[in-house]
């Protein structure tokens, strides 16, 4: 059942009817249901029925339909659109239907027969014995694997009872029964439908950051494991190099990384540089604990559709292993002009700026299945989105961007003249926000670090005085201001180069450790009070403002990812030199 190309079962064959682009009408001949799979044409290129009025059913086809004609034969599956979970996901690259993309040659031929993932013989060792009671959920056996995640075979929800049969250590295809549980057969991999959540026991809130080592995300922006972020950005502000950086540095378990719709080189250097990249947590190939799925712009457009829902699959199964895992959609404007095209060729009564009425529903429904769990075992998981938009012309109020924007619980926003000036991440302070620090400070205080709230507090207001002054100074310069309004833009700039600038090329810079981003950020709180207390007793703005900041700035990237010792003897040598200033 995991293959999509297999041979379908006998059920009653329809004619096609229509062929326009990716949708294929079809007779409707009984033995079809709604999101059920069907294989269209000679080649049986998989398709999905999104429609059924009177006696004509509506496919959206997943491959390039040329050759496609009236006449041809429609055969229904009898089952959703599904993939095979199992081993062999992690370290792979797939296209939209979790089909490896290592088979598919140079060039992606409609109709080529391509297993999907899971499917590979693996290696299997049972954890539990014959006549032990299980509960759904729970694990019966792990998968070998060469990476640091061996993933699990697990009772099926709504399954459980006493363990009537298990297998023995040994190699076994994915579609192989390892067990029988209470009547079930139980296969190394787990067939499941795409568009279905799998479940879980309960949502839980999450008092855990994500820690992304990015300072001014970690800092002013964090996220709560099992939340949603949406990162829009316009063209070249650097939303594909920051997603990347997460993918390489956050610390989550299991990466799974979705490349919908943008540009085949872009992708191609996301797959090079995790197979290439050192995994700091286990000193192993850090696509070793990834999954790419990609579907670049030059590949099947409805396929993008798809591949949104495959990698929430993906990270789902590895959820309810009790991992902390995240998706990383890049980007999800791309797949929602895969569902304007689509609903543009079925003559669907169209909503702002072309796209179907039911695009926030859409969004709403993907952004959802991200949570913290308590998985059916017990244990617990969760599966935190990032999403990344690109609005076009940089237009924040487009829709895409707008009833994203309503649904997720953090924006990233990237800024065109930070990413110009060479800002880099280009995340704007003014227009970004996160709606999981309340929860987050309280998760701080509880770990031992009960000034964090404040800390941030103080650099968001530096950042938010300094920008209000920032007009002001372009009108009037900057010898016009009166001395602590001086220093206000000082330790706004102090905050942005010595705090939140990072370098995605240095390997000090590239991540930052959570201590090391505390640090800095009280070195540079400390360093502008000074200066403020400078120009109260008398000393003027201007001989502050000539002095040699140079070290503390260089702190960053002088000093080790974990290294908050060496920024603390930073800030001494510069509160020192400040200390020598008389009036």
């Amino acid at each position: 059942m995991g293959d999509l190309t297999e041979d379908p079962a006998r059920r009653p064959a329809s004619r096609i009817l229509r062929v326009t682009g990716p949708l294929v009408e079809a007779e409707y001949t009984g033995g079809v249901a709604m999101y059920d799979l069907v294989s269209v044409g000679p080649a049986g290129l998989p398709g999905e029925v999104v429609a059924i009025s009177g006696d004509v059913i509506t496919i959206q086809a997943y491959e390039y339909t040329g050759g496609l004609a009236p006449g041809h034969p429609a055969l229904p599956q009898g089952r959703p659109l599904s993939v095979r979970l199992g081993a062999g996901l992690l370290g792979g690259v797939f296209d939209g239907l979790l089909r490896p993309l290592s088979t598919a040659g140079d060039w992606l031929l409609p109709g080529t027969h391509r297993r999907t993932a899971g499917v590979g013989a693996a290696s299997f060792s049972p954890t539990v014995a014959r006549g032990e009671r299980v509960v759904e959920g729970q694990a019966l056996g792990e998968l070998g694997g060469a990476g640091p995640v061996r993933p699990k075979v697990l009772v099926p929800p709504g399954c459980g009872g006493e363990v009537e049969e298990i297998a023995g250590a040994g190699e076994y295809a994915g579609d192989a029964v390892v067990a029988v549980v209470g009547g079930t057969r139980v296969t190394a991999g787990a067939l499941w439908p795409v568009r279905r959540p799998r479940p879980a026991r309960e949502r839980v809130d999450s008092r855990a950051a994500l820690n992304t080592g990015q300072r001014v995300i970690d800092l002013l922006f964090p996220v709560a494991r099992g939340s949603t972020v949406a990162v829009p950005g316009g063209f070249g502000t650097g939303k594909t190099m920051l997603l990347q950086q997460i993918a390489k540095w956050c610390d989550a378990d299991v990466i799974v990384y979705v490349g919908c719709g943008e540009r085949g080189n872009e992708m191609a250097d996301v797959i090079s540089d995790l197979s290439e990249l050192r995994d700091p947590r286990t000193g192993g190939r850090l696509a070793d604990r990834t999954v790419v799925i990609a579907n670049t712009s030059n590949m099947p457009m409805m396929a993008r559709e798809a591949s949104v829902y495959t990698g929430m699959t993906v990270a789902e199964y590895f959820r309810d292993m009790g991992l902390d895992v995240v998706v990383i959609a890049d980007s999800t404007s791309r797949w929602a002009e895969a569902l304007r095209e689509f609903a543009s060729r079925t003559g669907a009564l169209p909503a702002e700026e072309g796209y179907p009425a039911g695009l926030a529903s859409a969004v709403a429904a993907f952004y959802e299945r991200a949570a913290a769990v308590t998985t059916l075992g017990g244990a617990p998981g969760s599966v935190t989105v990032i999403g990344a938009v690109s609005p076009p012309g940089g237009d924040m109020t487009e829709p895409v961007t707008a009833h994203t924007e309503r649904f997720v619980r953090c924006v990233w926003s990237l800024d065109r003249d930070l990413a110009y000036a060479r800002h880099y991440p280009a995340v704007s302070w003014a227009g970004s926000f996160s709606r999981d620090v309340p929860v987050l400070a309280a998760g701080h205080r509880t770990a031992g670090d009960p000034a964090w709230a404040g800390r941030r507090d103080r650099v968001g207001a530096v950042l938010a005085e300094a920008g209000r002054l920032a007009d002001l100074v372009d009108l009037i310069g900057i010898a016009a201001l009166p001395p602590r309004e001086r220093v206000s833009v000082l330790a706004g700039r102090l905050v942005r180069e010595g705090v939140l600038q990072q370098s995605a090329l240095s390997e000090r810079d590239a991540y930052c450790g959570p201590e090391k981003t505390a640090a800095l950020a009280d070195a540079v709180l400390a360093v502008a009070d000074r200066c403020r207390a400078l120009v109260d007793a008398g000393v003027p703005a201007s001989t502050v403002e000539e002095t040699d900041f140079g070290p503390m700035l260089r702190a960053r990237e002088d000093t080790g990812p974990h290294d908050a010792a060496g920024v603390a003897q930073r800030r001494e040598a510069m509160l020192a030199r400040l200390g020598a200033i008389r009036p």
